[in-house]
């Protein structure tokens, strides 16, 4: 059975948000694509689990979580070596007129060194803009785990960018 035309536009309205979480997770805009499709196609293919109670949002970004946590267990079976990735990141967007450019890059570099477990919830708290509870529920772990790990995140992301300030949320949002 397909799922309704109301549940289908929904999925709609979802996926800009959906996508910025997936490029924030994977930062590659393919890879992305590819993250939201896999989404889309779980949300579509299980749209009867939904429970009309939760919000779509939060569903749609634990499957993104979850998908994203599969190919990384897949990933890790493989032994994939980017070399050089920062190098054709800069070479990429060299011509780009970006007036962040430099702060986007440092940031970009800062939070690949972030392990997954600690960059979701700092994502999701502070580019999707979920409260703590809210990313509890998407990632599956206690309000009190998710707050512990927004702070180390917070002072890894600080101690390798050099200021002691913590990201601000709107200016975190604007750079990714």
């Amino acid at each position: 059975m397909d799922a309704p035309d109301n549940f289908r536009q929904l999925l709609l309205a979802a996926i800009p948000r959906l996508r910025r979480y997936a490029r924030s997770l994977v930062f590659d805009g393919e890879r992305a694509d590819d993250l939201v499709q896999s989404t889309l196609e779980r949300a579509l293919t299980r749209w009867q689990q939904f429970d009309q109670g939760r919000d779509l949002l939060l569903w749609l970004l634990s499957i993104a979580h979850n998908a994203h946590h599969d190919q990384l267990r897949r990933e890790a079976r493989l032994s994939v070596l980017e070399p050089q990735r920062l190098e054709q990141e800069l070479d990429r967007h060299a011509g780009a007129a970006e007036p962040d450019l430099g702060l986007r890059l440092d940031l970009l570099a800062a939070l690949r060194l972030l392990t997954p477990e600690l960059r979701s919830p700092l994502l999701l708290v502070v580019v999707e803009q979920l409260s703590y509870a809210e990313t509890a529920q998407v990632l599956g772990i206690p309000p009190g785990t998710v707050m512990s790990r927004i702070s180390r995140a917070r002072q890894l992301l600080r101690r390798h960018l050099g200021d002691g300030t913590p990201p601000a949320r709107s200016h975190l949002r604007r750079v990714i």
